[in-house]
């Protein structure tokens, strides 16, 4: 399916600001729909019309309050003819379409109307078009019935968007660094007066309130000092308050959590600006304690294991370094580089677990965790030649079970590649060109890593599966047991050796 910005770009002469304005009209749309228990679709006119003008839909959105009138999804649909009069009247002249009778699709008889939709003065003052785009907002009303005080609230509420829609007030520009989640109709709404006062407060709404502490009916109440006599925080009930009088001046202030009673409550005004013409303001309510109880949980759980990753990393760097003292007072050369190695093991898992320290969830951006073990590689390897390390593709997000056995695998490998693969080089490669490259790619849910030198290679009675040093078996164990992967080491065909390990990346 195509976006909304494809669809404009492809078929329509509109342009940058214009496809701009549709999309912040998509974002935040669905208020109309519910308040007006009905289906918004956003026409465009399609571009190279000569005869009867031509639609295309590039957006729809379905009401939560209310069945829908289509069951199929109607964007990327071009339209002409009578089909579209109710669309042509609004763009043409710029006004709202509310004539004609029901129309059926299917077996489900629906109300067509039509809201000629204007970019906002802000974001391109004269432009042409004026009407850049048309709103059909189509009733399912094969379930009409005797609207409630809640569904009159709702419909009066819509149809003054729908004229700030045609005005261009609505939506309102969007607050830099705001998220488009607000709360939503169903949630609590309360509608004020030009004066602030609460001429309705849904059910919602009004249990929102209890929560906060205030038991009385909201009907009645100026909101904006309501606000500052329930708020736990005076400043933050300041806040609030400003935000209200900022609604009620024709302002879009932006949304706001407040909190009382062990109770939070997040809010959303919107000015009602009809015909440009304050009348008060629309105010939604939803209550996030629950969410924002399990939120203060999860931050709290994140902060414990991450300063239980970062106490092992100093647990793991003090058993590196006693091993490194004792490694300073042996005297016998292979003892004390059978320390020194468990040293730069012991580090290379210390190293995830710092990672892991500083990260908000168990996993760990990898790259930088295998160019950190390779300098050290590269740095501590007892070699004759001077060897260079190069990596290719990308490691990307790895859990930390993958992590802490895959840096222990690179870390042996890639002392191997050095120690043994340029040690001893007699007339093979020259210093200059000497280096050990690590390639990793991902491939239908497996990791591929290789790691290979261009070095003397594999002797000829090389076996892997054959006893050999402690690094190998390390590599080995953790390859086929820990990562549930498996490990190939090979001559290159150009000289030198690789080790290709594949590491399953599913559920484990």
């Amino acid at each position: 399916m195509s976006t909304l910005r494809d669809l404009a770009e492809e078929h329509t002469g509109l342009g940058p600001a214009d496809i701009d304005q549709l999309h912040r009209l998509a974002g935040d749309w669905q208020l109309l729909s519910d308040l007006s228990f009905a289906d918004l679709l956003l026409w465009v006119p399609v571009r190279g019309d000569h005869g009867p003008r031509s639609f295309l839909c590039v957006a729809q959105v379905r009401p939560v309050t209310a069945p829908t009138a289509y069951q199929d999804d109607q964007v990327g649909k071009i339209v002409g003819g009578p089909e579209v009069a109710h669309l042509d009247v609004a763009f043409s002249q710029g006004r709202i379409w509310r004539e004609g009778d029901p129309v059926w699709y299917g077996d489900t008889p629906a109300r067509h109307e039509a809201i000629p939709v204007r970019r906002h003065e802000e974001v391109a003052p004269d432009a042409y078009p004026e009407v850049i785009a048309v709103i059909g907002r189509d009733t399912n009303l094969s379930t009409a019935r005797t609207p409630s005080q809640l569904e009159l609230n709702y419909l009066t509420t819509a149809d003054d968007l729908a004229q700030m829609v045609a005005d261009g007030t609505f939506p309102p520009p969007r607050v830099p660094g705001e998220t488009t989640s607000a709360p939503r109709v169903g949630d609590g709404l309360i509608r004020l007066d030009a004066a602030g006062k609460v001429t309705y407060a849904s059910p919602n709404a009004q249990s929102a309130y209890r929560r906060l502490g205030f038991n009385a009916h909201l009907v009645g109440e100026e909101l904006a000092v309501l606000f500052s006599r329930v708020a736990a925080d005076p400043l933050e009930g300041n806040d609030a308050s400003e935000r209200i009088l900022a609604a009620l001046r024709g302002e879009s202030p932006p949304r706001q959590e407040v909190e009382a009673r062990g109770a939070t409550v997040l809010m959303r005004a919107l000015p009602l600006l009809p015909a440009g013409v304050p009348i008060g303001a629309l105010v939604l309510v939803r209550d996030v304690t629950e969410v924002r109880r399990r939120d203060r949980a999860l931050m709290t759980k994140d902060a414990t294991i991450r300063e239980i990753h970062h106490r092992v990393k100093n647990n793991l760097q003090t058993v590196a370094a006693l091993l490194r003292l004792q490694a300073r007072r042996v005297d016998v050369p292979e003892a004390k580089n059978a320390l020194e190695e468990s040293v730069r093991r012991v580090a290379s898992i210390a190293l995830v677990h710092e990672t892991l320290s500083m990260s908000s969830d168990e996993a760990v951006e990898f790259d930088g965790i295998v160019d950190r073990v390779a300098t050290a590689a590269m740095e501590v390897a007892s070699t004759e030649v001077s060897v260079k390390m190069r990596r290719e593709g990308n490691f990307g997000v790895l859990p930390a079970e993958i992590a802490t056995s895959l840096v222990m695998v690179l870390n042996e490998l890639l002392i191997n590649a050095v120690e043994h693969g340029f040690n001893e080089m007699g007339d093979g490669t020259p210093p200059e060109t000497a280096e050990v490259v690590v390639t990793a790619h991902r491939f239908r849910k497996q990791l591929h890593v290789t790691v290979a030198d261009n070095g003397r290679g594999l002797p000829d009675d090389f076996r892997a599966d054959a006893g050999g040093r402690l690094g190998l078996q390390i590599v080995r164990a953790l390859a086929t047991g820990e990562l549930r992967g498996t490990i190939e080491l090979r001559n290159r065909a150009g000289g030198g050796t690789e080790a290709v390990l594949v590491v399953p990346l599913g559920k484990r």
